[in-house]
């Protein structure tokens, strides 16, 4: 009796354990795909975040340049006093007036107004401050650029990892049912305890590499995880495997053109550039004269009711006589144009470089995967046979064994060369500008 009573408390246990929520449930993995990995990248990445503040911040500079310069200020003031006047000290000495004069009270309500007309050397800083907000916006670009590529190669690394996993564990289970096949023709007579124990040390190699290749692709979730800006406890699971995708090949000297008018590095040096223009401008501008407008308009008088209507309107011209630190400031400027000249110069190689290096790569990694794939095939050809030799009896599984370390290498050789491919199409894609837009093109999601 007290046995049933038992075992109907354990089953209950157990159907109160099935219904709580989440009771010895496993998290269910977030699949990512490789845009995903990008978006979340550069929503969370630091570089994108300062990069998007520099911009605001230049925003902010351009937008006081033209309020201080170009735009009218328009003040208002108002007062009320009481004093008295020494005449004497003006130089005001008369018979019968007295010396000091007051108190005497009066009220002053007054709107100040002031536009500048003519003023080239503000127009000048004004246009600066659009080319340096300009030039803020393609290091913003750049940056995202750099971001999207790291993450496209981190994402490359997890899928390197998973494959290989799923190499190791393909040769698990080759190596077990070569263990189990050793076994039973050891027990029928027709093998030799010696196949066994070669099936055994096999088998304990392969899960040992399994285990190492399954760690390395958790690490490399870690890292994927970690430069998302997501928990590196999150669980997550490829949601595309490493593959093959041919790309047609262009010229370089087609894709050169394109690229110096698309990467957002080589586009900020040329804003930084026609920013230093516009500043040797408002430097040659320092010389020139200023026309401006000034004005006031509002009341005064010595008693509220006693106010009266008054202004002023006037013109007003500046000229500059003497400016010795313009000359100085030209020299600064004309050394900074130079040596932005040599960066745009150098930039401009080495985009051309990076284009041809990744073509150069890309048609390597293309003609290894085929070799790789004939590698593959032939291992796979070599292992059945060895298989076929050992089972009929003619062969002792030294052969099969041989033909698994064989396949094992020729599936390496295959994910290297598929590796190589993917990221030379991630460095060409970088190579090109508009990194995002051309990785996902040439991973097949346009």
């Amino acid at each position: 009796m007290r046995s049933d009573i038992r075992i109907v408390a354990v089953l209950c246990l157990a159907s109160l354990g099935a219904r709580v929520p989440g009771a010895a449930q496993q998290p269910t993995p977030y699949r990512l795909t490789l845009q995903d990995a990008i978006q979340k990248a550069l929503q969370a990445n630091l570089s994108v975040l300062v990069g998007g503040t520099r911009v605001d911040e230049a925003a902010g500079a351009r937008t006081r340049r033209l309020s201080a310069a170009l735009l009218p200020r328009i003040n208002a003031q108002s007062y009320a006093n009481v004093q008295n006047r020494d005449l004497r000290a003006f130089g005001l000495s008369m018979p019968g007036i007295p010396d000091v004069v007051g108190p005497f009270s009066n009220y002053d309500f007054r709107v100040y107004a002031q536009q500048n007309i003519v003023d080239l050397e503000s127009y000048r800083g004004l246009k600066a401050s659009e080319r340096a907000l300009n030039a803020g916006k393609m290091d913003l670009r750049d940056a995202r650029d750099l971001i999207v590529r790291v993450i496209a190669g981190l994402y490359l690394n997890a899928q390197s990892a998973a494959a290989r996993a799923e190499s190791a564990r393909s040769r698990v289970t080759d190596s077990n049912a070569l263990c189990k096949l050793a076994r039973d023709k050891h027990g029928a007579g027709t093998a030799t305890g010696v196949d066994v124990l070669r099936a055994q040390v096999q088998l304990a190699n392969d899960r040992q590499a399994l285990l190492v290749a399954e760690n390395q692709y958790k690490q490399s979730l870690l890292a994927l995880a970690r430069n998302l800006g997501m928990n590196p406890g999150t669980p997550l699971e490829l949601a595309e495997p490493l593959l093959y995708h041919p790309v047609s090949q262009s010229e370089s000297g087609t894709l050169v053109p394109s690229a110096l008018a698309a990467r957002a590095d080589y586009l900020s040096l040329a804003s930084q550039r026609q920013e230093l223009v516009e500043q040797q401008r408002a430097n040659r501008a320092r010389s020139y004269p200023k026309l401006s407008i000034n004005g006031n308009f509002g009341g005064i008088g010595r008693s509220i009711g006693g106010i009266r209507a008054t202004g002023l309107l006037q013109g007003q011209i500046d000229f500059t006589v003497f400016d010795r630190d313009r000359n100085g400031e030209a020299q600064e400027l004309a050394s900074r144009v130079k040596r932005i000249d040599d960066q745009i110069a150098d930039l401009r190689r080495g985009i051309d470089e990076d284009i041809r290096e990744a073509l150069l790569n890309l048609d390597s990694a293309a003609e290894q995967v085929t070799v790789a794939e004939e590698g593959q095939d032939l291992a796979r050809r070599e292992l059945e046979l060895a298989q076929d030799r050992f089972q009929s009896g003619t062969a002792n599984n030294v052969e099969v064994v041989t033909a698994q370390d064989e396949l094992a290498r020729a599936e390496e050789n295959y994910i290297l060369a598929v590796s190589s491919h993917v990221d030379a199409k991630f460095a060409l894609a970088r190579a090109q500008g508009d990194t995002e837009k051309n990785i996902l093109l040439y991973m097949g999601n346009p």
